[in-house]
């Protein structure tokens, strides 16, 4: 491995903070200056970032045993080398210790931090002889630090689900968003069927296997190659969406012929979805704020040859735009409203780094307002779905209770033989759709459908 890589690899991490984009954006704008990068060294890449931003507060607590203060001093890109070393010392038993150290030494070169060379080969040959001995805290006697530092998380975040789901589940959880997931892929059925993906697939990754509860999904586990690269790509044969969030798609149940509203679209992976349940026959219209996305979205349609979706720039949040973008009433409405993503932290371990308990009641305004907009543009006897990549209480069952508060023309709609495909869907007693990575094997999602009255 050459230690171009590498360097990629700490130019992202410098670069993540709390006014940066999203990770995929940062991974995006860094692979764009480098298109001829082999695979190999794009796979180290992914590895280092996807691994220390995983594990970076055990990194960060082993670093302090080696240091004479702690790790949060130190100079940003020191302190980013030093975890790229320790991570490939105490995870990647294939990369030998003294290549961790020396291209990480090589590294301080290179960026011209002359004065930490000889400061990081000591840590770091330091960290080589003694990690493994370092104990870290009881379980029994102080589990909040024992599973925030075992299993990086942050104080915070394990306190409040200790307190809600007591050691053994949160432990769980914390297992399960540190796991590598499969790329979970939707079969485009206006093209393909399940099975005929899986047989593509199966000549091109180690291992392919089909979704649990999803009559449509596929799990790759270790594909060798890009998403972009792999057959039936280019022809539109599937889009990349986890299967929790194709199940809210069969939550919203459109049919064909009907006018739908994809409020919140984003990147257009359920409005992809929509259309395709809709069998490219009606009307979807999907709002975003931002026109980057929606001019994706309109090449990803192209893509999966549907024709039904048309696209708006609207600004939900603005109570005087009422009316504008073309809005109108709508069949239904799905609102996939965004959130602080803690659902979603096996697929972007950065996010548990920026977020906080304020940051979860600030999205969880937001989507009140968002959901309160939304319900205005539902025909009678319409239904909206609201879904969030949150397993929060505040941006989940808190944020339906208020809204019904002040809302009668509505009600949770929980009639099972109103749902898509007849699949059974993981729904609780209150009518609420929730998916759990260490019970489902999937994001954590929250969704629930809302019927208005005739």
């Amino acid at each position: 491995m050459t230690p171009n890589a590498r360097l990629i690899a700490l130019n992202i991490l410098n670069s993540l903070g709390p006014t940066s984009g999203t990770l995929d954006q940062v991974l995006d704008a860094a692979f764009s200056g480098v298109p001829d990068m082999p695979q190999r060294d794009k796979n180290l890449v992914f590895s280092i970032v996807y691994g220390v931003l995983r594990q970076q507060r055990r990194l960060d607590w082993m670093l302090s045993h080696f240091l004479k203060t702690g790790a949060g001093n130190l100079d940003t890109p020191v302190r980013n080398i030093l975890r790229i070393g320790l991570f490939q010392i105490m995870f990647l038993s294939r990369i030998p210790d003294s290549a961790a150290v020396n291209t990480s030494v090589e590294l301080t070169k290179i960026i011209k931090k002359l004065w930490a060379t000889r400061f990081v080969n000591g840590v770091l040959r330091n960290a080589v002889r003694r990690y493994a001995a370092i104990s870290l805290p009881d379980l029994k006697t102080d589990p909040e630090s024992a599973i925030a530092i075992e299993q990086s998380m942050p104080d915070w975040l394990v306190r409040r689900w200790i307190a809600r789901l007591g050691i053994s589940q949160t432990m769980r959880i914390c297992n399960a968003v540190n796991d590598i997931p499969p790329i979970t892929l939707r079969a485009n059925t206006l093209k393909t069927t399940r099975d005929d993906l899986l047989r593509i697939m199966t000549s091109h990754v180690r291992e392919a296997d089909v979704t649990s509860l999803s009559p449509e999904g596929l799990r790759l586990h270790h594909p060798e190659t890009a998403v972009s690269a792999l057959p039936g790509f280019s022809e539109g044969l599937f889009q990349v969406q986890d299967e929790a969030a194709q199940l809210v798609t069969m939550l919203l149940n459109p049919q064909p012929g009907e006018t739908v509203l994809d409020a919140c679209a984003g990147m257009g992976g359920k409005t992809g979805h929509i259309a395709q349940q809709m069998h490219n026959q009606g009307r979807v219209m999907a709002l975003d704020i931002r026109q980057d996305k929606l001019k994706k979205i309109r090449a990803e349609m192209i893509r999966l040859g549907i024709s039904i979706v048309e696209t708006g720039c609207h600004d939900l949040t603005q109570s005087s735009s009422s009316g504008s973008s073309g809005i109108s009433l709508y069949d239904r409405v799905l609102l996939d409203a965004p959130c602080s993503g803690l659902g979603v932290l096996r697929r972007n371990p950065d996010i548990k780094w920026r977020s906080s308990l304020e940051r979860i009641h600030r999205c969880a305004a937001e989507q009140l307002r968002l959901l309160d907009q939304v319900s205005r543009y539902v025909k009678p006897g319409g239904c909206i779905v609201y879904a969030v990549c949150s397993m929060e209480p505040e941006e989940n069952e808190s944020v339906i209770e208020s809204f019904l508060q002040h809302h009668s023309e509505y009600r949770v709609d929980d009639d099972a033989g109103g749902m898509s495909c007849g699949i059974t869907l993981p729904m609780d007693s209150c009518g609420y759709l929730r998916t759990f990575p260490h019970l489902h094997d999937m994001d954590g999602f929250f969704a629930v459908r809302l019927k208005k009255n005739d």
